[in-house]
């Protein structure tokens, strides 16, 4: 038998960028470049008024900054900032220097990959599979996202979630709110893990997320404190309205709290 129907399966990480993808992250690459030129020449321009002590201006373009590799959406982009010199300075012996909004230093991963992370991670994605998932994503260069990596932006978001969790709402005041509780499939428990929220709005119509916090299959000891968390940051205007499901256990504590 001499034709064979059988096909190779290749890793994510095996995958060769297809003409599109290299078209996009050429275009990307030519736009960000521009868009950065034209950033530097707009921050010259703003301090063309300013001379060295032999009446030229103080603010030069002068070459660029090591190229590195930016991560986004479509795969890695290269970059080369410009440098700006100062040929001057100030009364204080002070150098005026340029930093890019676009590019800034150390910049490493675009917005929408970072946001992704998190994504992943509560889909169940576990540290060690992470740049195998990414190079599923944003291509094979998904490299530098090792498990240590992971680890320490777990410990970053649980740190961000601390301060939201603990923030003062003392003044506001919320017409309505709802509450629900959310089930989803943890990693490695067996049982589904609830997740009970209270979202609330003003009365000018803005909504905001009051709190979020694990609850046992929503009865009202687990409702009770989150209930009395709110009050406790400051939340002690009751709303006019509560809107949620037939889970007893929210109405419950809603009249002891």
């Amino acid at each position: 038998m001499t034709n064979n129907t059988v096909i190779d399966f290749e890793k994510p990480s095996d995958f060769s960028p297809d003409p599109l993808t290299d078209l996009l992250c050429a275009g990307a690459q030519e736009l960000l470049a521009t868009a950065v030129r034209a950033e530097v020449s707009e921050f010259i321009k703003g301090h063309a008024h300013l001379l060295d002590d032999e009446g030229r201006q103080r603010l030069v373009r002068h070459g660029f900054l090591p190229e590195r590799e930016v991560m986004t959406g479509i795969g890695k982009v290269t970059v080369q900032v410009p440098r700006v010199r100062d040929r001057g300075s100030n009364a204080d012996g002070v150098k005026i220097r340029f930093n890019s909004s676009l590019v800034p230093p150390y910049l490493r991963k675009a917005k929408s990959v970072e946001e992704l992370l998190p994504w992943l991670y509560l889909k169940g994605i576990s540290t060690g599979d992470f740049s195998e998932a990414l190079a599923s994503l944003v291509g094979p260069d998904a490299d530098g996202l090792s498990a240590s990596t992971i680890t320490r932006l777990k410990s970053t978001w649980w740190d961000e979630y601390e301060a939201w969790r603990k923030r003062d709402l003392s003044g506001k005041r919320y017409v309505y709110i709802w509450a629900d509780g959310v089930y989803f499939n943890p990693r490695l428990d067996d049982d589904r893990q609830c997740m009970l929220v209270i979202i609330g709005a003003d009365e000018y119509g803005n909504k905001d997320v009051l709190g979020i916090m694990d609850g046992f299959r929503e009865n009202a000891d687990s409702w009770r404190d989150l209930l009395g968390s709110l009050k406790k940051r400051g939340l002690t205007i009751a709303p006019d309205l509560a809107c949620g499901d037939g889970a007893m256990g929210f109405w419950t504590a809603r009249r002891d709290v």
